[in-house]
C-alpha cells in the first residue's frame, strides 16, 4: 500500500493539533520524506521564490578557526576543514560538521558544499559530529582555491532532499574513466532512449578536404570526462543528440578551415577561433573525451547561394571573442514548465544560480546576470537584486527566463554566441535564411534545433565516397567514433519566422508543436 495517504493524514493531523497539543513537529519537518510532487507544492505554498533559495552560511578554510551558525533544524552548528592525504597525489580534505540543539525530533538540515570545481551535498538528522570527506582535489587549481578561499557551505530548504536524491545518477558522469563513459551511455539510454550501436572498423574516416565545403556543419558528441558529463546533461535537457558544433570554411586558395565557438586557447579560455582543418582534426583525435563526430553537408542548392565572403567577414569579426556563456541556458528555456526534465524545475535552476553567485560571482555575471538584466531593461543588478525587481514588478522568475534572447543584444564583452549560435549567425550573414533572416533569433536555437533544419544534403548518393563505409547508410557522414551517431528528425523542418522561441523539450520523446 502506498505511504502517501498516511503521510497526508499525518500532515492534516499536525495542522489541526499542533497548537493544542504542542506536538514537537512542524509541517516542513516531514517534507524530506514526501514525494517531490507533494513537497514542492507545500514549499511553494508557504514560501516565496526568494525563501526557497539556498542560504549562504560561509566558507570553511583549513587555515582559519571553525565557523558557527544557526540552521533550520539544529540551532547549534559548527564546521571546520582539515587537509589530509589524498589518493591522487594532490591530497584531500575532511570537513567536520557538528550539529546540536534540534528544535524537533523529526527535523533535518540539508547542506550543499561547493567549490568552483565540484558541488556535493549531505543531510543531517542527528545531533553529533558528522564528517564529509573529499578523497582528492580534482586538480592543483582546486587545491589552491580551497587553501585560499575554502569550501562554501549552503543551507538548503529540507524539502529539496527528494530532488537531490533523484539526481544521484548524475555524479559519475564527469569521471574521465571507462566507468564514467559507461555512466554517460547508460544515462542517455535511460533518460533519452538513445542507442549506442558499435560501429565496424575503421572508426576514423579518411577525409578528402576537396569534398568538404564552406558552410558544412560539424556535430560532435563527447561521452567521457568533464566535457562528456557536461554534454550529457545538456543533451538531456535540450533533447539534442550532439553536444558541440563547429563549421567548415574554405579560403580563396581552397584551404580548409574550421570555425568554432568554444575553442580552448593557450590560456585555457573558451573563445571563438578559426583554425586550419589539420590542426582542428588532430585536436579531436587526441581528445580524451572520446568524441563522436559527424559532417552534415549543406544542400547543393543552398551551397550555391551561400555568400562565402560574408561568412568569412563574420567569422573574422567574431574571432577571439569569448564563448557565448551569457545566453547559453536561455536557448534551452522557452516555456514556464515544459523544458525542465524531472527533477529539474525553476526553483532548482535558480538555486544553482544562487550558489554559483556566491562561489564564483564573475562567472555568475557571465552566465546569467547580464542576460537577465537585458530581459528587465535594467543594468548592473546582481541576482538577488534581479529577484527583488521581479517581485516588485509582479512577474515570476519562470516568465523572466522564457523571454526570448535577441541576436542584436551586445554584452559587456561583445555579442554572445554559443557554438551553434555562432554557426547559425554565420548562416544568416551568408543568406541561408533568405528573406526571413531578420525574423529569426539564432541565439534561441539549441543544437537539436540546428540539425533539424531542412538545409542539409538529402540525397545519400551525393555524399562523398569516403563517407559511411561498409553497411552504414546514414543521411550524413560520420567521420569519427566507435558508436553510430543518431540525430533524430535530422533535416526535417523548414525555417520559419520566430523559430524555436516557445518550444517544449521534455524527455524522453521531446515532442515539439509545429511552428513553436
Amino acid at each position: 500500500m502506498s505511504r502517501a495517504p498516511w503521510i497526508l493524514l499525518l500532515l492534516l493531523c499536525s495542522l489541526g493539533l499542533a497548537s493544542a497539543l504542542k506536538v514537537p513537529l512542524r509541517i516542513k519537518d516531514v517534507l524530506p520524506v514526501l514525494p517531490r510532487q507533494i513537497s514542492w507544492p507545500v514549499l511553494n505554498n508557504f514560501h516565496s521564490a526568494v525563501d526557497l533559495l539556498p542560504s549562504f552560511i560561509g566558507s570553511v578554510t583549513p587555515n582559519n578557526d571553525s565557523i558557527q551558525w544557526e540552521g533550520a533544524c539544529f540551532s547549534g552548528n559548527e564546521a571546520r576543514l582539515e587537509f589530509v592525504e589524498g589518493d591522487r597525489g594532490l591530497g584531500g580534505g575532511v570537513l567536520y560538521l557538528k550539529t546540536s540543539e534540534a528544535h524537533s525530533w523529526a527535523c533535518m538540515d540539508l547542506y550543499v558544499f561547493a567549490t568552483p570545481y565540484r558541488i556535493t551535498w549531505d543531510y543531517y538528522f542527528s545531533a553529533r559530529e558528522h564528517t564529509l570527506k573529499f578523497d582528492s582535489w580534482e586538480e592543483p587549481a582546486e587545491l589552491e582555491y580551497v587553501n585560499q578561499h575554502g569550501v562554501s557551505v549552503f543551507l538548503m530548504p529540507s524539502g529539496m532532499l527528494g530532488t537531490m536524491l533523484s539526481l544521484i545518477d548524475v555524479l559519475p558522469l564527469f569521471s574521465n574513466t571507462v566507468w564514467g563513459q559507461n555512466a554517460n551511455l547508460a544515462f542517455l539510454e535511460k533518460h533519452m532512449g538513445a542507442t549506442f550501436e558499435k560501429r565496424s572498423q575503421p572508426w576514423r574516416a579518411t577525409i578528402n578536404p576537396d569534398d568538404v565545403h564552406t558552410g558544412d556543419f560539424l556535430a560532435l558528441s563527447k561521452i567521457r570526462g568533464r566535457w562528456g558529463g557536461f554534454e550529457t546533461l545538456e543533451k538531456w535537457v535540450t533533447g539534442a543528440f550532439a553536444g558541440h558544433t563547429a563549421v567548415c570554411l574554405k579560403d580563396e586558395m581552397g584551404k580548409l578551415w574550421v570555425g568554432e565557438s568554444g575553442h580552448e586557447n593557450e590560456k585555457g579560455e573558451e573563445v571563438i577561433a578559426v583554425i586550419p582543418w589539420e590542426e582542428w582534426w588532430e585536436l579531436q583525435l587526441k581528445d580524451g573525451s572520446n568524441p563522436q563526430i559527424a559532417l552534415l553537408p549543406l544542400h547543393p542548392e543552398l551551397r550555391e547561394k551561400f555568400n562565402s565572403t560574408a561568412a568569412w567577414e563574420y567569422a573574422r569579426s567574431m574571432s577571439g571573442k569569448p564563448y557565448g556563456y551569457h545566453n547559453m541556458i536561455f536557448s534551452w528555456i522557452d516555456t514556464m514548465a515544459e523544458n525542465y526534465p524531472p527533477p529539474l524545475d525553476t526553483h532548482l535552476v535558480v538555486s544553482v544560480m544562487s550558489m554559483w553567485t556566491r562561489v564564483q560571482p564573475t562567472y555568475a555575471a557571465n552566465m546569467w546576470n547580464e542576460a537577465l538584466n537585458k530581459r528587465l531593461s535594467t543594468e548592473g543588478l546582481d541576482l538577488y537584486e534581479i529577484l527583488a525587481e521581479v517581485e516588485n514588478r509582479g512577474i515570476s522568475v519562470d516568465h523572466l527566463l522564457t523571454i526570448p534572447e535577441q541576436d542584436e543584444w551586445v554584452y559587456s564583452d561583445g555579442k554572445s554566441t554559443t557554438c551553434v549560435a555562432f554557426i547559425l549567425a554565420m548562416y544568416k550573414e551568408a543568406g541561408i535564411f533568405g528573406p526571413i533572416s531578420n525574423s529569426i533569433q539564432v541565439t534561441e536555437f539549441t543544437i537539436r534545433d540546428a540539425y533539424m533544419l531542412k538545409i542539409f544534403e538529402n540525397n545519400q548518393t551525393r555524399l562523398p565516397s569516403w563517407c559511411n563505409l561498409g553497411d552504414e547508410k546514414l543521411p550524413f557522414c560520420q567521420i569519427l567514433g566507435e558508436y553510430r551517431m543518431e540525430l533524430p528528425e535530422y533535416n526535417t523542418i523548414e525555417p520559419y519566422t520566430n523559430m524555436n522561441e516557445h518550444c517544449p523539450s521534455l524527455p524522453p520523446t521531446y515532442i515539439r508543436p509545429s511552428k513553436c
